[in-house]
């Protein structure tokens, strides 16, 4: 019998490769959006990470006829009110979606915008909202947080987005520093993804259904 199939709704290498990791154990088939590129981009107008993830795992859902798991996550800056917040993404751009920066430039633009913050007030967080869609209709969610702080100036070579920037206290190190094993554990997708593993082992066999 084949194992149940899930769709990660994403393009995005560094969140493929995450989510393969975390979820490895589970034996379900790992699909992407890079194994289905006749499907259209799916913009990012939420005002949330939860409404963003929600609204890409049906659309998925409803395209592959699959389960489909989606997330959305950024940065939350304490000293700038929030921002980047759902704007992570694009932070360096005013363009909107899919008209992406490079991570580099997402995080220079952050570095300068904080430039001249004292280190006790550059407090930050990653969120990480995660929706399972299933294509009779039936919608789940689960939500990590990773709190640190900004950096004064980029470290390490691993991981993306604003990784380099991201100071881990209880590590001393930048995210970029940690590696994929401590990073998968601690991390605000992969907290957000414990919550959800107990859910996907309890409904493999209805995934294996669709």
């Amino acid at each position: 019998m084949a194992p149940p199939t899930l769709v990660m709704a994403t393009r995005n290498p560094g969140k493929i490769r995450e989510l393969k990791a975390l979820l490895k154990d589970l034996g379900i088939k790992l699909l992407s959006l890079a194994d289905f590129p006749e499907l259209p981009e799916i913009p990012e107008v939420g005002a949330t990470f939860y409404e963003n993830a929600a609204a890409k795992a049906r659309q998925v859902a409803t395209l592959t006829g699959l389960p489909a798991l989606a997330d959305d996550s950024g940065l939350e800056v304490a000293a700038l009110n929030g921002r980047p917040g759902v704007y992570s993404a694009r932070y360096a751009k005013e363009q909107t979606f899919p008209a992406l920066p490079r991570d580099e430039d997402n995080w220079r633009k952050l570095l300068t915008e904080l430039k001249g913050v004292p280190w006790e007030r550059r407090q930050a967080r990653f969120v990480c909202e995660m929706a399972l869609a299933l294509p009779d209709g039936r919608l789940y969610r689960a939500r990590g947080e990773c709190d640190g702080m900004i950096a004064l100036n980029p470290k390490g070579s691993q991981g993306f987005g604003y990784d380099p920037v991201f100071w881990v206290p209880a590590y001393d190190r930048t995210m970029a520093q940690l590696g994929p094993r401590v990073k998968n554990k601690i991390s605000h997708r992969g907290r957000a993804l414990a919550d959800l593993q107990a859910l996907l082992a309890s409904l493999r066999g209805e995934l294996a259904g669709f």
